[in-house]
């Protein structure tokens, strides 16, 4: 069978997962879970919590994803606002002391990172940088991971690896210091040679390279047993530190060979019943053992994620499905006003410390189990999300979108002072970047990718879909690239072929139109030079473009923000598919031989007016990001 068939099959699965408590709370669709845990969230941790914690770092994380995905804001709000809680004005991080060199400390530096990228604002970029300059004195094994913290001398834990090497990959990317992608992939294989059980491939939850420790084996130095939330924070920390490890470096593939034989282990530990996992793993039939559910989530969380990025072979989402099932059998409770309660949490389980943790079968049965702890919660939320990716159509599957980096080619320098490309970027957050539209393709099936040469045929033959975006002016680049007679007739016999081609210019002096329009009007469509839909200051309704009930592209979004755009001339070779109020032509389309052309004089779709931030809540340039997507796919499959 193969890879998208396999897929399908799986979604089939998940599509029978509804609670039955659900169906008796309202009679109209409940909300997905994800906005119902989401809303719990809100409601219980409504302010900063009392000192600088790695748990709900998790939750942030859990609403960063959420936020991505859907364009609420109030997710994107309540994140900042925590965090905005603990960071001052000259980012420095109140109740953190890097003096303790305590690895959990570290975690919520992806969650400023992440800010830093959207907002530009300094003071998480240097709240950042003090969490970066413990990792360069954080005490080491002779072998060269990282302690879990000086407290717990030459201990390497696998939580201490989720805590360190997300932020760590992120920031080392940002700042583009290539050298410490070594050490990040060695430390994850360091701690895989060993924690790993050669008969189960399941990872022990401590290792004491001094065998000195009470707790640790003398002649191994492993901890008693197999914790599956530690493992689960393991799992957890190979996905997300893969999301900024480059691809060219020759340990990717061994992270991810890594990541491979952890979820052989893990599909072999989950319970055939129900789907999720006890919290000793390596104890399923002893007195007392329980399923747990910060870790049942965790894996659903890092096997889903590793199927939709292809780390993973399509086979492992059964796996992911079936537990995401039981997670919800086994562990949601429903609550009223579309809120959930998560229960079945250990609240904590960790080694030595006062008093002694001797990592005993009977010291884990100790703990607490607890509902709505962040772990949890925040582990939940991610394995929502992902599953909920999972069920959204994929017209896009195993087909590319190109996006245009040669025209369209500015750039300037970073805080760092490495001069890097900028401007309707895929992976860029900030405001002008068009990361939201990506995730948009990227949950449609579509794989995004970036063209900074000129397009040829060689070059656009492996592409579905090709979009050139705001070509530049003298003033924007020194020496631009302008459109030439061979790049329109490369380009024309693709959309000839059945390519589908996107292009987005802007108001006239903001984008370069004489050679732009030589392409459009290949099509039937020219970019009058003129400036529509200006908006002074916050007058929303100024840039207000209504969509017409039976559009042909947008199903969803009924109000539009287009600001400052050029209107657009067409001959019969195109036909509009949206107008403004003056009836002037905003969008169009033309059909081309077996592919297709829809054009707008604006970029109109880059974060500041989609992500939910700046926009009032009745503009729909979100709903109308995920119509257009949901239009190309749909044109590739006519083909």
């Amino acid at each position: 069978m193969n890879k998208s068939r396999t897929l399908i099959f799986s979604l089939l699965a998940l599509m029978g997962t509804a609670s039955s408590a659900d169906a008796q709370i309202a009679k109209t669709p409940a909300k997905p879970l994800s906005d119902q845990m989401a809303a719990t969230v809100m409601e219980i941790w409504p302010e900063r919590a009392k000192k600088w914690s790695y748990d709900h770092g998790v939750v942030q994380d859990g609403m960063d994803a959420l936020w991505k995905r859907s364009g609420n804001a109030s997710y994107f709000k309540y994140i900042q606002n925590d965090m905005d809680g603990f960071i001052s004005a000259d980012g420095i991080i109140d109740t953190y002391s890097q003096e303790h060199v305590n690895i959990d400390n570290v975690k919520n530096g992806t969650v400023l990172l992440d800010l830093y990228k959207i907002t530009g604002q300094q003071k998480y970029f240097k709240a950042a940088t003090t969490l970066w300059e413990q990792l360069k004195i954080q005490p080491r094994t002779k072998q060269g991971s990282f302690w879990h913290k000086k407290i717990y001398p030459n201990q390497v834990w696998l939580d201490g690896l989720y805590m360190g090497q997300p932020f760590y990959a992120e920031y080392a990317a940002l700042i583009g210091n290539k050298e410490a992608f070594d050490d990040i992939a060695n430390q994850f294989i360091w701690v895989e040679q060993n924690t790993r059980d050669a008969r189960t491939g399941l990872l022990y939850h401590g290792w004491d390279e001094s065998k000195t420790e009470r707790w640790a084996d003398p002649k191994t130095g492993l901890s008693p047993h197999i914790w599956a939330r530690a493992m689960g924070w393991y799992a957890m920390a190979l996905v997300e530190t893969l999301d900024n490890f480059p691809k060219t470096h020759p340990k990717r593939q061994e992270m991810i060979n890594i990541l491979n034989r952890l979820a052989a282990a893990v599909k072999n530990t989950q319970n055939n019943k129900t789907g999720v996992w006890y919290d000793i793993l390596d104890q399923p039939n002893r007195k007392g053992n329980y399923f747990e559910s910060s870790a049942s989530s965790m894996f659903v969380y890092a096997i889903a994620k590793g199927v939709r990025l292809g780390y993973l072979p399509a086979s492992y989402f059964v796996v992911a499905s079936k537990g995401y099932k039981g997670i919800q059998q086994e562990f949601i409770e429903q609550r009223a006003e579309g809120k959930i309660n998560l229960k079945g949490t250990v609240s904590v389980s960790g080694l030595g410390g006062k008093p002694y943790r001797d990592g005993s079968y009977e010291y884990y049965m100790s703990e607490k189990v607890v509902s709505n702890d962040p772990k949890g919660v925040g582990a939940f939320l991610m394995a929502a999300n992902e599953m909920e990716i999972a069920a959204l159509p994929k017209p896009g599957l195993g087909k590319t979108v190109l996006l245009d980096s040669y025209f369209n080619n500015e750039s300037r320098k970073d805080q760092s002072g490495n001069l890097v490309s900028w401007h309707y970027k895929w992976d860029e957050l900030a405001n002008g970047g068009f990361s939201m539209w990506a995730d948009q393709f990227n949950n449609a099936g579509f794989k995004t990718a970036t063209l900074k040469a000129a397009p040829t045929a060689a070059n656009l033959k492996n592409a579905s879909v090709y979009i050139i975006v705001d070509p530049d002016t003298e003033k924007e680049t020194e020496k631009p690239n302008f459109v030439a007679q061979n790049d329109i007739k490369a380009i024309a016999e693709w959309v000839k072929g059945g390519g589908i081609l996107v292009l987005m210019a802007n108001d006239t002096g903001n984008v370069e139109l004489d050679h732009f329009n030589q392409l459009a009007k290949t099509f039937g469509i020219e970019f009058n030079k003129d400036s529509k839909g200006r908006v002074v200051k916050s007058q929303f309704e100024m840039g207000k473009v209504m969509v017409p009930a039976g559009n042909e592209i947008f199903k969803t979004a009924k109000q539009l923000y287009v600001k400052e755009y050029s209107s657009l001339k067409l001959t019969t070779a195109a036909k509009a598919v949206l107008k403004d109020k003056d009836g002037d032509n905003v969008m169009a389309i033309a059909k081309y031989g077996k592919g297709a052309v829809f054009a707008i004089g604006d970029p109109w779709l880059y974060n500041e007016y989609v992500d939910g931030r700046k926009l009032p809540a009745d503009y729909q340039n979100f709903e109308a990001g995920q119509d257009l997507v949901n239009w190309i796919g749909k044109q590739l499959l006519k083909k």
